[in-house]
């Protein structure tokens, strides 16, 4: 007299048994195709470039502090303007701005998500807010302070250079607001995975 067989054992005569290894897959359990990898490279580079029309923007909309000297040294026009920190937070409304546009592009264009794609969101956001900090203080006025004070002469008000105070707290504004965005439009309209069935190898 022989036992019956349970649900987790394999009937001894199925060809399919044992199971072939699982593909790579990441956390939901998807399969992480070549095309996955290519799609989230892109969202990379887009989000990069993307950087510069944020610096361009960050350089028009911060406010600019005012310097002038006496001709011995460089002084604050108005030393209670909070223009130094203006222009900070003028980086990081932008920055979480074009963050959620990224991530709910993305969504829009591909509503499977996958892991590439979140990581080309991050990545690309970091690079990108690299590409507009460069990019703003390199198109803004001069970092040489000295010679620029000497350049315009004694009593003459001049733009000091576009600083950003924060530094790397800013630089994650863009890839926290993209990564969010697309998380959260993925957990409320993205796609559900279907239930396994009852012989699923891979069911614990």
């Amino acid at each position: 007299m022989t036992a019956p067989l349970t649900p987790s054992q394999p009937p001894p005569h199925d060809p399919a048994w044992p199971p072939p290894p699982p593909p790579h897959q990441g956390p939901g359990g998807d399969p992480i195709t070549g095309a996955e990898v290519v799609q989230g490279l892109v969202v990379t580079a887009a989000s990069a470039l993307a950087g510069a029309v944020l610096g361009v923007l960050w350089l028009w909309l911060a406010p600019s502090v005012q310097l002038i000297s006496d001709g011995e040294g460089v002084y604050l026009r108005n030393s209670e303007g909070e223009a130094a920190i203006g222009a900070d937070g003028t980086f990081v409304l932008l920055a979480l701005a074009f963050g959620a546009v990224a991530g709910l592009v993305v969504f829009l264009a591909r509503r499977k998500g996958g892991v590439p794609l979140v990581l080309g969101l991050a990545v690309g956001g970091v690079l990108g807010s690299l590409l507009a900090w460069w990019l703003g203080t390199k198109l803004g006025p001069t970092s040489d302070v000295i010679a620029h004070a000497k350049a315009v002469g004694p009593e003459v008000v001049f733009d000091a250079p576009l600083k950003l105070q924060m530094g790397a707290a800013a630089m994650l504004a863009w890839p926290l607001a993209a990564m969010i965005v697309h998380l959260v439009l993925t957990g409320i309209f993205g796609p559900r995975d279907p239930e396994p069935g009852p012989w699923d190898p891979y069911m614990r």
